[in-house]
């Protein structure tokens, strides 16, 4: 997988002055477009449209320095439809306009070429079964969240307290399949996981049940899952899970991701500083 996934990132080395479509790096990558996206993400730290701008911005500066092609041929050349749009692009990276930088030779950013191999630290304790689940119901309070890549989401933390206890003891009740009891559900995030995009997200139960009284559902159609479980101290044990699922895992298996809610489930001691983690995310085998 990594082999392919530095193929695809050449192809972008060779497109940054062309059009880049996601759909042919996927095939380069001999992934989904949606798989691409999600290990690019994990992998990099950044949503790949934006690793993509910010490499032409590198090569752009390098240009605009250079002082061989007026800023709106250089602009053109990037991708954008006006000298205008360039300038705010290249303000917003470099933290001064293409103008400027030409005139004062200022020292402008750079993005480095990216390219990804697997280094396995030993020190993980992950382990994962694959589970082929009929449909099923996601039933549970609803709200809509900004994605965060780091640390607390506050959204969530303020959600879950306020709902009422004897809404969670009703849902509980009607938990009659896995992962059993309580479980945190996102669904709907965009393609790009870009920081602060919005998704839905579901405190509640999975069940063969229907809706209760002030609740709502998701229908979940039947597929395969991966199921990850891992033990530790609390938050480093969910933090390092998500982590190693994707740099680790995914990258040394014949899997990859495909739409579908990622369904998370976490058992707290009494002290609340120890965590059992069971993290569910659909997938399906790669296709050669």
């Amino acid at each position: 997988m990594l082999e392919r996934l530095n193929q695809a990132m050449e192809h972008i080395e060779r497109q940054l002055d062309q059009t880049i479509d996601v759909g042919e790096l996927a095939r380069v990558a001999a992934t989904s477009e949606h798989h691409l996206r999600r290990m690019f993400s994990a992998l990099a730290g950044m949503p790949l449209p934006e690793y993509i701008r910010r490499r032409r911005l590198t090569l752009a500066g390098a240009e605009v320095l250079a002082g061989h092609a007026t800023l709106l041929e250089i602009a053109v050349r990037y991708g954008y439809g006006s000298g205008e749009a360039f300038a705010r692009a290249f303000r917003a990276m470099h933290g001064i306009g293409p103008g400027e930088a030409r005139r004062t030779g200022a020292a402008l950013t750079s993005q480095s070429r990216m390219s990804f191999r697997l280094t396995i630290e030993g020190s993980s304790s992950l382990r994962y079964r694959v589970v082929d689940k009929p449909d099923f119901t996601v039933v549970g309070l609803k709200t809509q969240i900004p994605l965060v890549h780091a640390g607390p989401n506050q959204a969530i933390m303020d959600f879950v307290r306020g709902i009422d206890p004897q809404t969670l003891e009703r849902l509980e009740k009607v938990s009659d399949q896995e992962p059993h009891g309580i479980v945190a559900v996102c669904d709907g995030v965009d393609p790009s996981r870009a920081e602060g995009t919005v998704l839905d997200y579901y405190h509640g139960v999975i069940t063969s049940s229907a809706a209760l009284e002030g609740t709502t559902s998701l229908a979940v159609p039947a597929g395969t899952w991966a199921v990850f479980a891992t033990s530790g101290p609390a938050p480093q044990a969910i933090q390092e899970l998500w982590r190693d699922v994707f740099t680790e895992w995914f990258p040394s298996n014949p899997y990859r991701t495909r739409t579908g809610p990622e369904i998370l489930r976490v058992g707290l001691s009494s002290e609340k500083t120890e965590a059992d983690v069971e993290l569910w995310l659909a997938m399906e085998p790669e296709r050669s």
